[in-house]
């Protein structure tokens, strides 16, 4: 290794000095079938499983000294093989994001890059084969440095294996891009870097990363060492020889590249620039020169840890990975108390999402009930099917389902259900007098300690409690659809509830591996007051005169999962309608009921397109239905107009204290509206584009929290 990356990986590491340093540790150990003897490096940090191990400059050194020695080894003839593998469970998990956070300038950026690849590369340079050893998670870079060695064997049960870089807002800059598309072809490593990146970041098991071609070998993880071992014996011998199909380097490999813009375009239409930047970088390595491509790795990851869409994407990683696992504002956890039996209040398709939840999660009886034996027989059978359903997926065995099915039930009679429930919920119509009548009849039925909990999106919880005896064990618990998809789980404090309902509510949530934000007893909460702002200035603007394929474009360069109105379908233009008439009623300043979709809900339709060419296209129905005014905007001046909206709205949230700080709103976004990493939610966007300011006079986040410190 060159002096000049020795010093800069001196260099960084002083930039970093809390960095959980990785060991790179050398044993010899002679292999089977007489093959020789072997040198196998082990990475670890010296933490169990739930410290993962990552690469930070002192980690990258301690590989680098590593491999100074097996070099010298191999270059003298005492080793006829190199092996790389983790500790129990991890091999590794890529770059140390806090160490990425801290840097503050292009050069330094660089130097991360090029260190990390004039390590890895010293893997394909040796004087002998290298063999990677995937035995438990590999993410980024250390899945990456498995690609420089020779052959690479995986574990069957590995969980998650990925190159998330793009959904953070990064490029697999340690040899992905350039070395993938080489191994496995265009096509599959465009899935891998790309499309699994921005579908959610979606991991690969063992058995796939074997079927795509990156392994070479699968084994069974009680002795996937030894078996690893052999088989690298084996292929020493020549007794295993390892075929990869030839890499297309025509028009296919174009082609893909073509695929993978299309696919990028589809999910952030060129808001967010990592994706593009990766596909640059495999378009260019078509003609096999990886030099030139490692470079261009390098230039990438500066620039993109230099702007705003990767500090979002770290901010935004670290809200799911850390706030969520601390919510703020909530109680002692000490003050829960246990859930044995668990009541629902309905049998339509939400409740009976909520009873297989709780079913799953909390592995207690759970019983519905409703206003007749019809819908409960159809909310238990919908329960029973989709346990079936999980059954014939492997995801339980049939004790598992047998049990699950005799835990849940339907009964009539509320005190016959829910007698000695702990916890039980509502999920009926959303109206104020409905649920207070629910609650009013459980109240009367279930222990004095039983948990009552209200599903509703928009409602005031003190309303819903203010007619019961004991109001302080009443307390919000708002799920999103679909329930078994979306982790957030809004947790409402009305203006009696007390500290032992709700740390028994965050208790419960956490048993549901759910995301709880604590918010104030406030119209819609956070999530749908947010969405209904934002959805309801598109509209206006559309009511007054913009074409509707401006106002959708208008917010295009978000990168959001979709467009504002196949968002309403998703929810329901009656949902949306309801919603917007409740904060109409709240904040009538603000929020406006469109006439355009009371009219489109009157009419009975389900959302303002039609599909009839594969592509939305206004139905003619709808389009007949509305009534414009003649003020036509820009797509500019669309755009500015909902992004002031929501940024007031948001400013005015926090001043009320709906919830702590402006972390817990974008973690609401993401995890309950799928809001995309690369904005960090909302606000950091809302910084960065000067809205904040404009609107509020400030900015919502201190420099460095999800930007480049100062």
């Amino acid at each position: 290794m060159s002096t000049t990356t020795a010093e800069l990986l001196k260099g960084a590491a002083e930039l970093f000095p809390d960095e959980v340093v990785t060991s790179a540790h050398v044993r010899h150990l002679d292999l089977p079938l007489g093959a020789g003897r072997f040198a196998l490096i082990t990475l670890d940090n010296g933490f169990d499983h739930t410290k993962p191990t990552t690469f930070g400059p002192g980690s990258l050194a301690n590989l680098n000294a590593a491999l100074d020695q097996v070099e010298k080894e191999a270059a003298d003839g005492s080793i006829v093989a190199v092996g790389l593998t983790g500790k129990p469970f991890i091999f590794a998990v890529g770059a140390d994001l806090k160490g990425v956070e801290i840097l503050k300038n292009h050069e330094d950026a660089l130097a991360i890059g090029r260190s990390g690849h004039e390590v890895f590369k010293r893997l394909s340079s040796l004087a002998v084969p290298t063999f990677a050893y995937y035995n438990g998670a590999a993410m980024g870079g250390g899945v990456e440095v498995g690609l420089h060695c020779t052959y690479r064997t995986v574990v069957k049960s590995l969980p998650a294996f990925a190159l998330p870089e793009v959904f953070l807002g990064l490029v697999p800059g340690w040899g992905g891009c350039a070395l993938l598309p080489n191994l496995i072809g265009p096509e599959k490593a465009v899935s891998v870097i790309i499309e699994n990146s921005l579908n959610q970041n979606k991991q690969l098991k063992g058995p796939q990363v074997f079927e795509l071609g990156i392994a070479d070998a699968l084994f069974e993880g009680a002795d996937f060492l030894e078996q690893s071992l052999l088989w690298t014996a084996s292929v020493l011998k020549g007794e295993t020889t390892v075929e990869r199909p030839e890499v297309d380097r025509g028009a296919s490999w174009d082609a893909a590249v073509a695929k993978g813009r299309e696919i990028a375009d589809s999910k952030v239409h060129g808001a967010a620039p990592a994706a593009y930047r990766a596909l640059d970088i495999i378009a260019a390595v078509k003609d096999g020169d990886l030099q030139s491509a490692y470079d261009a790795e390098d230039e990438a990851l500066a620039d993109l840890i230099m702007g705003g869409e990767l500090r979002s994407g770290i901010y935004a990683f670290n809200l799911v990975q850390k706030r969520a696992k601390r919510p703020a504002g909530a109680p002692d956890k000490n003050l829960a108390r246990p859930v044995t039996k668990v009541g629902v209040v309905g049998a339509g398709l939400m409740a009976s999402q909520l009873a297989l939840l709780f079913l799953r999660r909390l592995e207690v009886p759970v019983v519905l009930t409703d206003i007749d034996q019809e819908r409960i027989d159809k909310g238990v059978g919908y329960v029973h099917a989709e346990i079936d359903k999980l059954l014939l997926k492997g995801r339980v065995n049939q004790d598992t389902a047998n049990r699950y099915k005799a835990l849940v039930t339907g009964v009539l009679d509320k005190a016959e259900g829910f007698s000695d429930a702990d916890f039980v919920i509502e999920a009926v119509f959303e109206e104020i007098g409905v649920k207070q009548t629910v609650f009013a009849e459980v109240e009367a039925v279930a222990p004095a300690h039983a948990i009552l909990a209200t599903n509703t999106s928009s409602l005031s919880v003190s309303e819903m409690a203010s007619k019961l005896k004991n109001p302080e064990r009443v307390v919000g618990f708002h799920f999103f659809n679909p329930v078994a998809v979306l982790p957030l789980l809004e947790i409402v404090r009305g203006e009696q509830t007390d500290d032992a309902s709700l740390a028994t509510a965050f208790a419960v949530a956490k048993k549901l591996k759910k995301t709880a934000v604590l918010t104030k007893d406030a119209p819609a909460f956070v999530v749908n007051r947010i969405l209904t702002r934002f959805m309801g200035e598109i509209q206006n603007v559309i009511d007054e005169g913009t074409p509707i394929d401006v106002a959708e474009r208008s917010i295009e360069p978000l990168g959001l999962p979709m467009s504002p109105l196949v968002l309403l379908e998703l929810v329901g233009p009656a949902i949306g309608l309801h919603v917007s008439e409740t904060l109409n009623r709240a904040f009538p300043d603000r929020f406006t009921v469109s006439p355009n979709l009371k009219a489109v809900v009157e009419a009975g339709k389900r959302g303002f397109y039609v599909y009839d060419s594969g592509k939305p296209e206004i139905d003619p129905e709808v389009a007949a239905l509305l009534k414009q005014g003649d003020v036509a905007l820009t797509e500019e001046q669309a755009r500015d107009r909902v992004l002031d909206a929501v940024a007031e709205e948001i400013g005015l949230m926090l001043d009320e204290g709906v919830v702590a700080e402006a972390q817990d709103i974008d973690l609401c976004l993401i995890t309950g509206a799928g809001w995309p990493f690369h904005l960090g939610g909302i606000t950091p966007y809302l910084d960065r584009a000067g809205v904040s300011e404009r609107v509020n006079g400030k900015p919502f986040l201190a420099q460095g929290v999800a930007s480049v410190p100062a």
